[in-house]
């Protein structure tokens, strides 16, 4: 391998961005403004949108998978997933941009959310639906977030100067708050700076678009009722597994009258003629609601987590596992934790479970890597890090676990491949400082 010509500084450029990401982000802003201003789908006024609709599809189909991935990927209940993507399909036609390629997915994730991708990518985690008591209350979900992509509230966010970067980085808004070094090791990569809070008006109007879009599809607006409800007695909860929820949608007493308000004083009416489909909702996610005991646990042990107590946290796990044995997400949740505890060979065995009940997942792939990593089995986790990147590519921790992992097997110049092309994405934390000293050691900087 010739020399590096290399140097720490060549890395970093405008406001602690990677030279990578500040020539994204200023490819972007360019092309933003030479297209000037659009005319915003809702309003119909002129408005400057940093990103086209092209991008905003572009950026979504990047970085959707690597959230969707983190949140334990999309459930393999396929009738569960078939009949949120009904009822999802039947409110994007509703919307000011149906022609935009809305995809529903139900994901493994316990904790309570859903959130939409710029380009129509919308997820909702099994915590979620099982707080929602009919359709139609799903359906105002859906709509809520089918709202914002309407509304185009990820480039007014981008525009406005309040995204700092549109690329993979740093720790998945799924893992909560501040769970630091360890997700980020393990593989946890997700679209943080993408889903990153909405502003209480973009909140409102989101709102007001979901309840127009609910309607509109023929359900009863009680089913927004209940959703506001639902969310205003949540936001007064401090539960871990409610974090992630209210820190990308504010929720507040102005919120939630104003919701109410606009369905007595807009769609009074229509709640004594249109259904809610309790019966439905009941019906199709049954299977669901029988793990929910498992669903709860994992909630409980990703709070432990997150208060960094993977002893009592894994407590928990074993408790979902109790409930729910062949579950992806519990038998990766405890390989993690296992990790965290330095149980290696437990976690290994978790992570071999997991794979195999969800082979197509990439998340179990990567902490394979990892447990065979602290095992010293370099060559096996280079194994499992090569498929993690051929299944989804885009990770730069793979990226260095793969040059690490080629380390620990003494080919120095393939590290050094992957150590450099980990430090032009990363320059920044304690593998970027691993790398760089690696390449200096080894002669291949100048």
């Amino acid at each position: 391998m010739k020399k590096l010509f290399f140097r720490p500084n060549m890395i970093k450029q405008a406001g602690g961005l990677t030279r990578r990401q500040f020539i994204y982000l200023s490819s972007l802003a360019t092309a933003g403004f030479l297209a000037g201003c659009a005319v915003h789908p809702v309003t119909g006024r002129r408005e400057l949108m940093l990103m086209s609709e092209s991008q905003e599809i572009e950026v979504d189909r990047r970085n959707s998978p690597h959230q969707i991935s983190a949140d334990y990927g999309a459930v393999q209940d396929k009738a569960l997933g078939d009949y949120v993507s009904h009822v999802g399909g039947s409110i994007a036609g509703q919307t000011h941009r149906p022609h935009m390629p809305y995809s529903f997915h139900v994901l493994n994730a316990p904790y309570v959310n859903a959130y939409a991708f710029p380009g129509g990518t919308i997820g909702i985690t099994r915590g979620i639906l099982l707080d929602l008591e009919n359709e139609a209350e799903l359906a105002a979900l859906i709509g809520h977030e089918a709202g914002h992509v309407s509304a185009r509230h990820t480039s007014q966010r981008m525009t406005r100067g309040l995204l700092a970067a549109v690329v993979l980085s740093g720790v998945s808004v799924a893992a909560g708050p501040d769970m630091g070094d360890l997700v980020a090791g393990l593989g946890g990569i997700g679209a943080g700076a993408l889903l990153a809070g909405y502003s209480r008006n973009q909140e409102r109007e989101a709102d007001s678009l979901g309840l127009e879009y609910m309607v509109q599809s023929g359900y009863n607006p009680e089913g927004f009722v209940g959703l506001m409800s639902m969310l205003n007695e949540m936001s007064g909860k401090e539960e871990s597994s409610m974090a992630v929820l209210f820190s990308t949608h504010p929720m507040s007493s102005e919120r939630y009258r104003t919701a109410l308000n606009e369905v007595a004083s807009r769609y009074e009416a229509r709640k004594r003629t249109s259904p809610v489909f309790r019966e439905r909702y009941m019906d199709n996610t049954a299977q669901l609601r029988r793990i929910a005991p498992a669903v709860k646990a994992m909630q409980d042990g990703d709070g432990e987590m997150m208060k960094r107590n993977p002893q009592k946290a894994g407590e928990h796990y074993r408790n979902s596992l109790n409930a729910a044995p062949e579950d992806y997400a519990a038998n990766l949740k405890m390989a993690k934790c296992l990790l965290a505890l330095r149980n290696d060979r437990e976690a290994l065995r978790y992570s071999e479970k997991a794979r195999s009940i969800y082979p197509a997942e990439p998340q179990a792939m990567h902490i394979k890597g990892m447990a065979h990593l602290r095992l010293r089995n370099f060559d096996q986790a280079l194994s499992q890090f090569n498929s993690y990147e051929q299944a989804l590519s885009g990770n730069p921790n793979t990226t260095f676990f793969q040059g690490f992992s080629l380390e620990g097997m003494g080919r120095k110049e393939q590290a050094a491949r992957k150590y450099y092309d980990y430090l032009q994405l990363v320059n920044q934390g304690e593998y970027a400082r691993h790398a760089y000293t690696r390449l200096q050691e080894w002669g291949y900087l100048q």
